[in-house]
């Protein structure tokens, strides 16, 4: 079974590919905005790498977000069109689950943190658990200043990881007991999207891709500024 990973829901374009064997091949770029055209050769690059036919993919896994609408939605239609195109299955997996998947062995509570833009951050806690980790609070939109105060609630020592932390790093590095991650660790990594769908595959907890659908937890901007200007 050799699985295609695709990840554009952030700044990042990631492509893997991997099986029983682990992962043979991945590539990652980040070049602004341009999703769309760096995608493909990535894909190509990678399946090249690991030396690969695109029809021996028997699952295209995809990241469904939460993250940049534009990317993301670039993506999940390039992975849908792909397993159509393939006829096979798909996976899809959280931005943020595979941010924590990628520290799943610390000890500490887990902060996933994408940057939404707009002064928000996309978030979820997650709890070390024997093989992965655990989510323990649901997805969510909000300011930074919030999940600061969310996290000092809660009082424990905090793992923080993904873009988010980073670009609001002013507001969690006076929190006691938590660290921020450095920049390896910013972006999700269709690395851990294999793997993560390669337990599921193994499970046949798979789905047609028509039935895929991003997690934008807020409306895109364009829908927004739209909504703001009938209001006046």
């Amino acid at each position: 079974m050799l699985i295609l990973g695709i990840d554009t829901a952030t700044a990042q374009v990631s492509c893997a590919v991997g099986g029983h064997e682990g992962v043979l091949a991945s590539t990652h770029s980040i070049r602004a905005r341009q999703h769309a055209e760096t995608l493909t050769p990535a894909i190509e690059f990678t399946c090249r790498q690991a030396r690969i036919d695109l029809n021996e993919i028997s699952v295209v896994a995809v990241d469904l977000g939460p993250g940049l609408f534009t990317g993301l939605r670039v993506g999940v239609a390039a992975a849908k069109a792909m397993a159509h195109a393939l006829r096979v299955p798909m996976i899809g997996a959280s931005s943020l689950d595979l941010l924590a998947f990628a520290v799943r062995f610390s000890p500490k509570l887990i902060a996933a943190v994408v940057d939404a833009r707009r002064s928000e951050v996309f978030s979820a806690l997650y709890r070390q658990v024997p093989g992965g980790v655990q989510r323990v609070s649901e997805p969510q939109v909000g300011s930074p200043e919030d999940l600061a105060s969310e996290i000092l609630a809660i009082g424990e020592e905090c793992l923080m990881v993904g873009d988010g932390s980073l670009r609001y790093r002013e507001v969690f590095d006076g929190l006691a007991k938590v660290e921020v991650t450095e920049a390896g660790w910013a972006y999700p990594s269709a690395a851990s999207l294999v793997m993560l769908a390669h337990a599921q595959a193994l499970r046949e907890q798979w789905v047609k891709p028509w039935d895929l659908q991003p997690l934008y937890l807020r409306k895109p901007d364009a829908e927004s500024n739209w909504t703001v200007r009938e209001g006046r």
